[in-house]
């Protein structure tokens, strides 16, 4: 479709429609001005896409949205307790951290508290696979009511994916910074840092040195997005990382972060997780109930170990989701509606890897 000086028009008045910084907008103006002038070029419709793509961006930005933060020890204790089994230690230390933020005013602090931090407020939770990183992660965003974010960092070989590419390549767009910013149409959300250990060597130098500045709040105030070639204000987000190990992780990146350590499952715990979460949870993801499906109680060790130990939790909900599928399938093919599994029986019906 032919765009025409009419259309340069309705970018200007989307642009002056909008709650932007005040050089922001001035910036933006200047460039629609621009294309009136060339409106007779025949650049005009590639810079007009250009423009019109950048417009959209910055027009769509939270700029100044952003969740309330209500947070209260207690409703974070018992969200904790209702979406993870045993982890003590690891929720003390997150609740200790959550109590220390709001009493220095960046969660519903004291009524007029300036915001300030003597170090960037990171937690970075280190564990094996299958552990519950990323679930605590959430259960975070979700126990201060705020939107939950996760930007994955395994395999990342590349700057571009987090800084975004300069708008005179063709193409270009965003970093996955601000594309999650948008996405959470939040200013002020939990984002999860995923497996920061797991950025491919060629890149890691470079990498880890974003993140010093994403995680330092003497730089996180500008963030600077090659594509939106803008400061971006990220003091108001609360990161929160993962990783297996620290050994790939520079080390003035673990300086501006909190470790905490996640202990391994023992099997008597993950029977627990497997009665009490796991199993109920996928009966009800698959259709089933309890009147369909008991396991004896001597049954669940077998469940737990099909093929060893496994520091995590992934296997076994993967055992689980498979014994469940086979009889989910049986149910259909009219073989039956309630299956008791016995130690004499449960090889029927668990998965083979």
């Amino acid at each position: 479709m032919i765009k025409s000086p009419s259309d340069v028009s309705g970018l200007q008045s989307q642009i002056n429609s909008q709650e932007l910084p005040s050089d922001l907008k001035e910036k933006t103006l200047g460039m629609i001005s621009r294309l009136e002038k060339i409106s007779a070029s025949p650049n005009f419709f590639v810079e007009f896409e250009k423009t019109e793509n950048y417009l959209d961006w910055i027009c769509s930005f939270p700029w100044n949205k952003r969740t309330e933060d209500a947070l209260d020890l207690k409703k974070t204790h018992d969200i904790l307790e209702k979406n993870h089994y045993g982890l003590s230690e690891v929720k003390t230390r997150i609740l200790e951290y959550l109590a220390v933020l709001k009493l220095q005013g960046g969660i519903g602090g004291r009524e007029g508290l300036e915001r300030k931090f003597s170090r960037a407020p990171i937690l970075c939770l280190v564990g094996l696979v299958g552990t519950g990183k990323t679930t605590l992660a959430k259960s975070i965003a979700e126990s201060m009511g705020r939107k939950f974010a996760r930007i994955p960092f395994g395999g990342l070989g590349d700057l571009v994916f987090l800084r975004g590419q300069s708008r005179s390549l063709p193409d270009a767009e965003p970093g996955q910074i601000v594309k999650t910013l948008r996405a959470a149409q939040s200013k002020n959300p939990v984002i999860l840092l995923d497996e920061i250990d797991r950025v491919e060597e060629t890149a890691r130098a470079t990498v880890m040195g974003a993140l010093v500045e994403l995680l330092d709040p003497e730089q996180n105030s500008r963030f600077l997005d090659h594509f939106m070639d803008y400061p971006i204000d990220l003091s108001e987000v609360l990161f929160v990382a993962t990783a297996n190990n620290t050994r790939n992780i520079s080390t003035a990146v673990l300086d501006r972060m909190e470790l905490i350590q996640m202990p391994s499952y023992t099997d008597e715990e993950k029977i627990t997780i497997a009665k009490n979460y796991l199993f109920p949870q996928t009966l009800s993801e698959f259709g089933l109930s309890l009147e369909n499906v008991v396991i004896a109680e001597d049954v669940w060790p077998r469940i737990v170990r099909p093929l060893g130990f496994d520091a995590g939790i992934r296997t076994l909900e993967r055992t689980i989701q498979g014994v469940l599928r086979k009889i989910a399938r049986m149910m259909v093919e009219g073989k039956g509606q309630q299956f008791n599994l016995t130690i004499e029986n449960i090889k029927e019906f668990l998965p083979t890897y």
